[in-house]
């Protein structure tokens, strides 16, 4: 062990990032994705996780997953490209290319790999990519890994991204990205113009429906939810947010598939995911697939919940979806809040740089369809409180 490079630069690096307000460390939780979750042996309502619509303990999938996992085991092996296939996954995709109206789909071990794959394999260093600045931090990893130039545009300004493709009208590789639903705001991208300037200016069209999948579009996300299937090239989703197993996955044309297949470099060099988690996958989205109603339900908690907080005098944010962000400005004014909110039971993220921008720090409610009219009180009256004891 390099003992003088862990002294001079570790350590003291380490120490100096102790004692900000924005350490990290990972909470004492059991069982995460569960509607009540026990943090540090006290049980609160959770209302942070990802899990969308509460399938991830659904019995249908349960029962799916322990179905692959006593067949095939624990493990796929190897990658896809030598032996980690499975029908499994190749029923999971064509039935994921069908609900996207998509040629063809590929599952990737993450929504984070799966902006990694697109990148890796449709752009290069002769690419010019246009980006929402607020987009997820895997898309942006995902244009270095690339090696193209990437080109910001304020977020949800369809105005200054007009005058930057303007600007980069010389390049003949142009690839717009954008997520459907911003994970930090839940506000929602301006599609239809997006795509109307990938066609004027000739770009690919790239969008990550990480959290719109199931919840927009009868589950199928914003693009469908606008009619905008087919003109948007390449849809990037998740399958561990709402439908509550694991992976990512991209849909899109055939060719552009078969490019992901053979250049996405975190899916060629990666192990494939397990029977068990795609046998989780494949009755999930089954499950949406039959009840496509359910995203629709969580919308009006979500517009019932916000209407609550604005009323108390909270800035949402320009929220419009399940994930609603309560404003606190400061880090620590973020964290206690978020303290006296876990004292009424309730678990909220309290989300600050470099996850959002500098004195943006907020609460982030993530709402979940299977909360209750009693779970709803709580949190109406947790944030009344609040309101009272903390923002006078």
């Amino acid at each position: 062990m390099s003992t003088s490079f862990f002294g001079k630069y570790i350590v003291p690096e380490a120490a100096a990032l102790r004692n900000t307000d924005s350490y990290r460390t990972i909470p004492p939780i059991d069982d995460g994705a569960a509607r009540e979750i026990l943090y540090g042996g006290t049980r609160l309502l959770n209302l942070a996780s990802n899990n969308y619509l509460g399938l991830s303990a659904h019995p249908d999938l349960i029962e799916a997953s322990a179905k692959a996992l006593s067949r095939h085991g624990c493990s796929s092996g190897a990658s896809r490209l030598v032996t980690g296939n499975f029908a499994l996954a190749e029923t999971l995709e064509a039935e994921l290319a069908t609900f996207k109206y998509q040629e063809a789909a590929l599952v990737t071990g993450s929504g984070y790999a799966a902006n990694l794959a697109v990148f890796s394999a449709l752009a290069d260093r002769h690419t010019v990519v246009f980006s929402d600045r607020l987009n997820h931090a895997s898309i942006l990893d995902g244009i270095a890994l690339s090696g193209a130039r990437l080109v910001r545009y304020r977020h949800l300004d369809m105005e200054h991204l007009e005058q930057l493709l303007g600007r980069e009208r010389q390049v003949a590789k142009k690839i717009i990205v954008t997520d459907t639903v911003f994970s930090m705001d839940g506000d929602v991208a301006p599609l239809a113009r997006l795509v109307e300037l990938g066609k004027a200016h000739g770009a690919l069209t790239v969008v990550d429906e990480a959290h719109a999948t199931g919840i927009l579009g009868r589950g199928r996300g914003l693009a469908a939810a606008l009619g905008l299937s087919e003109d948007v090239d390449v849809h990037v989703g998740t399958l561990s947010k709402a439908l509550g197993s694991q992976g990512g996955y991209v849909a899109g044309r055939l060719e552009t598939i078969e490019l992901l297949r053979n250049r996405g470099r975190s899916f060629v060099f990666s192990t494939a995911l397990p029977p068990a988690v795609l046998g989780a996958s494949l009755a999930a989205l089954r499950h949406l697939k039959a009840n496509p109603g359910e995203g629709a339900r969580l919308m009006r908690m979500a517009k019932a919940i916000r209407d609550h907080l604005s009323g108390l005098g909270f800035d949402t944010m320009g929220s419009t979806t399940q994930i609603i962000p309560v404003a606190c400005g400061r880090n620590r004014v973020a964290l206690h809040a978020q303290a006296l909110l876990r004292a009424e039971g309730l678990l909220v993220a309290a989300v600050r740089p470099p996850t959002v921008p500098q004195g943006t720090a907020r609460l982030r409610l993530s709402l979940r369809a299977d909360l209750t009219e009693d779970d709803l009180r709580r949190v109406r009256l947790g944030f009344s409180r609040l309101r009272v004891s903390f923002f006078p």
